[in-house]
């Protein structure tokens, strides 16, 4: 087995070991298992934001919106409806599909900047209507949620992140593979013949908010158990284009890029937060470099690093060749 090989199968395993031990590589330290939970949670955002910008060509800026939604209906169901843990989680999706859904049908009549302005003004709207609606969402003092009792240490809720994640993203990845996401793709790329092969770019175009609204709920669903609080600041515009941030300087239409890139730039502030006014500062420069310098995001690096292993891997060896033509 050459080196190429032997790495395709050891990096994932090493990955797996590290996960699995990293509460107790961290020494079961709270802050550094919820930065991790975090970056969990924003590369589920961010995945789910890929499958509608990365491979169905529909720029969206209001997915903080999405997440908000999730957040308020697993807080709302959990607390006021005292649904357990294992519904309310389930419905912050279903609830969040079901309003993506919506919001997908006017909007399958827009494109490019016409409908990234229409979904940031309802990425605008929603902590809006959260603080004016303050008999349901709590206004400006939010909602207070008790964690699961089965998750409710940092150290066990981390698990509960990690197999969240890992789940969605091999749904994610069956979604893409499927007719439906060939579908999402020849939208991405004509609209025009897409529709002349007998796609149905409306619906498909509503169906891409939905699933992407829904898992970007969940994601906001286990943010606000983790957290155990959910007010309007929560998610604002700000966070809209930090997620989008995260697929650009990721990879569009790459599963591995979008989890790259929520790490980088969910740990950022945590590494620039001791000099005051910098963070903002140190991501914009990064979006900068990545996009002049590597347009297809941080994921192609690896991309070409994969490319030069396979090529050398296949290479055939002048001296060995000449043997085998000697010898025949």
């Amino acid at each position: 087995m050459n080196m190429a090989k032997i790495l395709r199968y050891k990096w994932p395993l090493l990955l797996f070991i590290v996960i699995l031990f990293y509460p107790l590589i961290v020494g079961g330290s709270n802050y550094y298992i919820i930065i991790v939970n975090m970056v969990a949670i924003y590369a589920i955002a961010s995945l789910a934001l890929n499958l509608l910008t990365g491979y169905g060509g529909q720029v969206s800026v209001g997915h903080a919106g999405f997440l908000s939604i999730g957040a308020y209906t697993a807080a709302i169901f959990s607390t006021k409806l005292g649904m357990p843990f294992w519904i309310a989680l389930p419905i912050s999706g279903v609830v969040t599909g079901i309003i993506g859904f919506l919001i997908g049908i006017p909007a399958v009549r827009l494109k490019g900047h016409f409908l990234a302005v229409a979904t940031l003004g309802f990425g605008v709207s929603i902590p809006l209507i959260a603080m004016k609606w303050d008999k349901l969402t709590g206004g400006f003092a939010g909602i207070s949620v008790l964690k699961p009792a089965l998750f409710s240490t940092s150290f066990s809720f981390f698990y509960l992140v990690v197999f969240a994640t890992v789940f969605l993203v091999w749904i994610i990845y069956n979604i893409i593979n499927s007719s439906m996401g060939r579908a999402f793709i020849a939208i991405r790329e004509s609209e025009i013949a897409a529709t002349v092969m007998g796609i149905n770019v409306p619906f498909y175009k509503a169906i891409m908010f939905s699933v992407s609204a829904f898992i970007t709920g969940l994601a906001g669903g286990l943010y606000v158990f983790m957290v155990g609080f959910i007010s309007p600041n929560d998610f604002t515009v700000t966070t809209s284009f930090l997620i989008l941030a995260m697929i650009i300087v990721g990879g569009l239409a790459s599963l591995p890029g979008s989890i790259l890139g929520a790490a980088l730039m969910t740990l950022l502030p945590y590494m620039t937060d001791k000099w005051i006014g910098v963070t903002n500062t140190v991501i914009g420069l990064v979006m900068g470099l990545v996009i002049i310098f590597l347009p297809n995001g941080l994921i192609s690096i690896l991309q070409r690093k994969k490319k030069t292993s396979t090529s050398s891997s296949h290479s055939v060896n002048p001296m060995k060749g000449g043997e085998r033509n000697a010898n025949v």
